[in-house]
């Protein structure tokens, strides 16, 4: 891979588009457009195939134990104590009222 990319001026741009259109598709890699040796502009290669949205990250996650399972650490919010209010606390132990299906 190349580290410098390739600058072109903007009046030899001007005079050379469609052969420089071609170029880039063929080789793809871009090329900076620049004015007075400024860079102004970008030609790039359109990528043919559309991003993953599901699945991108498939691979780049490595579990190293038990996810599912308690760690058997009693939380804050599980103890017995007036801090926590009756209902939240049977929501957490999976207590409670039962759910009707409609």
């Amino acid at each position: 891979m190349r580290l410098l990319k390739r600058q072109i001026a903007a009046g030899e741009f001007k005079t050379k588009c469609l052969a420089l259109l071609d170029e880039v598709s063929a080789r793809r890699e871009e090329i900076v457009i620049t004015k007075r040796g400024i860079p102004v502009a970008r030609l790039v290669p359109i990528d043919d195939t559309p991003p993953k949205l599901f699945g991108r990250m498939a691979g780049s996650v490595v579990i190293t134990g038990d996810i599912v399972n308690s760690l058997g650490e009693e939380w804050d919010a599980m103890k017995d104590d007036d801090s926590t209010t009756p209902h939240i606390r049977d929501a957490l132990m999976g207590v409670g009222p039962k759910r009707t299906q409609r």
